[in-house]
């Protein structure tokens, strides 16, 4: 029940970060819920085929969707307490890659895969619903920037394997991973930590 309830936050979190950045590339009602079901699903669709679940994990529990469809409702009703478009892009985006970086891990380790393979499954189900509403809305995506972003849910996938081996409430292990991710990528941007770039500025 926690491991879905999870879920179903990033779910939120990632539908309205996707309504927030198709209002402010003034789409239509249909692109702008197009964006949001992208974004929500677009990183976990992935996880799910590579994994081999089928149907995919949305197709067989419509909650998933009604989730997106109320939350791009509430986002598209409250968008003018929203006003702040790119610090609420930001942070539900931030939220999301959070809770989304340990769903990803734990269906990694179901599957029974290796640490490392669970890591990726979790950096990927954080990021890449991200990248596809980004492609889709002309705009580089987050990930392939210099921004600290997949590194963020990398350091969380690691905490919450160092971490395995002392606590013994998986739901702890849930909370301080996603919040490692969160207060990373948060601290990242205020202080204006980057990767070091591979091309020098040329005049």
């Amino acid at each position: 029940m926690f491991f879905q309830t999870l879920d179903i936050l990033g779910t939120i979190a990632f539908a309205i970060s996707g309504v927030l950045i198709a209002m402010n590339k003034r789409m239509d009602p249909f692109g702008v819920i197009i964006i949001a079901f992208v974004t929500a699903v677009g990183g976990g669709t992935l996880r799910d085929v590579m994994v081999g679940i089928e149907p995919v994990s949305w197709m067989r529990n419509m909650i998933y969707v009604y989730v997106i469809f109320a939350s791009t409702v509430f986002a598209v009703v409250f968008r003018n307490q929203l006003k702040h478009l790119r610090r609420s892009l930001f942070l539900f985006d931030t939220i999301g890659i959070g809770l989304y970086t340990v769903v990803g891990i734990e269906t990694g380790l179901t599957a029974e895969l290796h640490p490392i393979i669970c890591m990726f499954l979790g950096t990927m189900t954080a990021c890449f619903g991200g990248v596809i509403r980004d492609i889709l809305c002309n705009e580089i995506p987050v990930i392939f920037r210099k921004e600290i972003y997949a590194t963020a849910c990398i350091l969380g996938g690691l905490t919450y394997f160092l971490l395995r081996e002392f606590l013994e409430s998986q739901n702890s292990l849930f909370v301080i991973a996603g919040l490692v991710v969160i207060v990373v990528r948060l601290l990242a941007v205020k202080f204006k930590i980057s990767l070091p770039s591979l091309y020098k500025n040329e005049d």
